[in-house]
């Protein structure tokens, strides 16, 4: 399989690292199953003759033109956290360059994973517009308002659709080399994921903040404040609305926009994470902690912590 990276200047370390790395150690054992020689060939390409990582480390890249027709086009991350000098970021001319070179690749059929900030360098050539995609989780809210044709899932870890992966959060590089290594042998991406001691992380959901998210809009962040304070009441969105003087209609409409999920869905998403928050740190019964986040018995919030987190209370409270 040829694999062309394409890497742009601020390139994260740990992605672009984390990608080699995993794809070399399939190399590496591919010979401990009976498959000797390198199954991935794999290719540093860069829009700019000299490129450097995030942490000022020169990484030696050739041309685009060069890899004219790989398998796959794989696109780290940039190392960029923050919205605003994300926006920035992705207004530079390099990046505007690169879209144009993945919507080359596409045209002439070559598949194209992305992970982390790198999602947003494949939204910005257009090609995931009327696909399914993930990213990272807290700059969810700037990528449902820069790319609204885009169909997110910001709590999967990897997302597959047509000829494109998507993957989440910073160690998602991981998640996503993994995959491709699993499309050409499943037994030697297992392999790969003992030799490297990686965990199945089929959500970002477990890892994400929901605070963080509800400061991206203030009456999300509001809203999120008061139902905070009643996670032990049942909630009705009309008292919501009520309460923060607007209608039922703007509210549920600024939650889905920001957070992607109904307000129902979200508050559930709080009680989850207080009942997470108590079990690990305290050591009140089951019973207990269903009572103060609004659930009616243990036996509830058991199926739901094992549905939402793929965790029972015993792994939850041992971690």
């Amino acid at each position: 399989m040829k694999i062309a990276v394409l890497v742009l200047d601020g390139v994260f370390d740990t992605g672009l690292a984390t990608v080699l790395d995993t794809l070399t150690t399939a190399n590496d054992l591919a010979g401990l199953l009976g498959h000797p020689g390198p199954r991935f060939d794999i290719s540093i390409v860069g829009v700019r003759p000299a490129v450097r990582s995030a942490q000022l480390l020169g990484v030696p890249v050739g041309t685009v033109e060069e890899c004219p027709a790989p398998d796959w086009v794989i696109v780290p991350a940039i190392g960029i956290k923050m919205p605003e000098p994300l926006q920035r970021a992705l207004g530079r001319d390099d990046v505007a360059e690169a879209a144009a070179a993945l919507r080359a690749w596409a045209a002439r059929g070559t598949r194209i994973a992305a992970a982390c900030v790198g999602t947003f360098l494949l939204a910005e050539s257009g090609l995931l517009d009327q696909h399914e995609a993930t990213t990272t989780w807290w700059l969810t809210p700037l990528f449902r308002q820069r790319y609204p044709s885009v169909r997110l899932d910001s709590s999967r870890m990897l997302v597959t659709s047509g000829p494109f992966v998507t993957a989440g959060a910073a160690l998602g590089h991981i998640d996503m080399a993994l995959w491709l290594i699993r499309q050409v042998s499943p037994e030697l991406a297992a392999l790969v994921a003992r030799y490297l001691v990686v965990d199945a992380r089929p959500s970002q959901s477990a890892y994400a903040i929901s605070d963080h998210l509800a400061h991206a809009d203030p009456l999300v962040e509001r809203f999120d404040r008061w139902a905070r304070q009643r996670l032990d009441r049942g909630f009705k969105l009309d008292e919501a609305a009520q309460e923060l003087a607007t209608s039922k209609r703007t509210l549920a409409r600024r939650i889905r926009d920001v957070l992607g999920k109904t307000p129902v869905s979200y508050v559930q998403d709080l009680r989850i994470e207080q009942a997470v928050h108590l079990l690990k740190t305290s050591s009140t019964s089951v019973e207990a902690i269903a009572g103060m986040v609004g659930y009616a018995d243990g036996v509830t919030l058991r199926a739901l912590l094992r549905r939402r987190l793929g965790k029972g209370i015993r792994e939850i409270r041992s971690a």
